[in-house]
């Protein structure tokens, strides 16, 4: 294994673990892609990217299905919405560009991270707020907006998606968490497939990157199910800080 693979897979599992406890992990590994293999096409980039991704974020779905309590009936149409509208977003960049979401954006996650650090109790305490009926159409509205966002643009989905299922459904923020990873599986699925169909990735980065995404997956979302949902909100925070340094240093070099 070459020092910039190795690298890029030791970026690939911090990704991974932040990844499965508040989202943002494409903040890590997408850059790093871009800095070490710098002569790879950008779009095959991305398609690498999203394939790790895949791998890591059904890993840490699956892991909190199996120990939290997920609401499916609003997740699996929420789900099924957000693959579908991610594949129409994937589509649109062709014709749209995504850069003109950016202000949009920045200004979304600076709200965000102001509500949560002003709101304490957001998140710490499961309290769902909708009945079974409204929450699956609230859920399928959800999926549509978010999906066709990740497939079009995509930076910090995972960490609006938590913020939605916190503040809008109620949930504590380890459930919102799991069910955040729900919805980008469909997401980074509808992703891949696109991606794969026009023969944009590199498996020889793809392959080792997901693996190394996977155990980053399996390690955050232990940490994340051991410390509670007040470790998840402090990462979270964290994470947004980060998004909206990033996306600021985009807007205003």
């Amino acid at each position: 294994m070459t020092l910039p693979l190795l690298l890029l897979c030791l970026f690939s599992f911090l990704a991974g673990f932040v990844d499965a406890i508040a989202g943002g992990g494409g903040l890590i590994q997408l850059p790093a892609c871009l800095i070490l293999f710098p002569s790879a096409p950008l779009v095959a980039i991305i398609g690498t990217n999203k394939l790790a991704s895949f791998f890591g974020t059904t890993v840490a779905a699956h892991r909190f299905a199996r120990t939290i309590r997920l609401d499916w009936h609003i997740l699996a149409p929420a789900a099924a919405t957000a693959f579908l509208f991610s594949m129409l977003g994937s589509r649109t960049v062709s014709i749209l560009n995504p850069n003109l979401l950016k202000p949009v954006v920045l200004a979304l996650l600076i709200l965000s991270a102001i509500y949560v650090y002003i709101v304490k109790d957001i998140g710490l305490e499961h309290r769902p707020r909708h009945g079974r009926t409204r929450g699956r159409w609230l859920g399928i509205l959800v999926g549509a907006a978010l999906g066709f966002y990740d497939g079009f643009f995509g930076p910090g989905t995972g960490s609006f998606l938590i913020l939605i299922f916190a503040s809008l459904f109620g949930y504590e923020f380890l459930i919102a968490s799991g069910s955040a990873k729900v919805i980008n599986c469909a997401t980074n699925l509808a992703s891949v497939i696109y991606f794969v169909a026009i023969g944009k990735v590199l498996y020889t980065l793809a392959i080792p990157m997901a693996a190394a995404n996977i155990v980053g997956s399996i390690v955050g979302t232990h940490l994340a199910i051991l410390k509670g949902s007040r470790f998840v909100r402090i990462l979270f925070l964290i994470i947004v800080a980060a998004l909206i340094a990033k996306l600021s240093r985009d807007l205003f070099p």
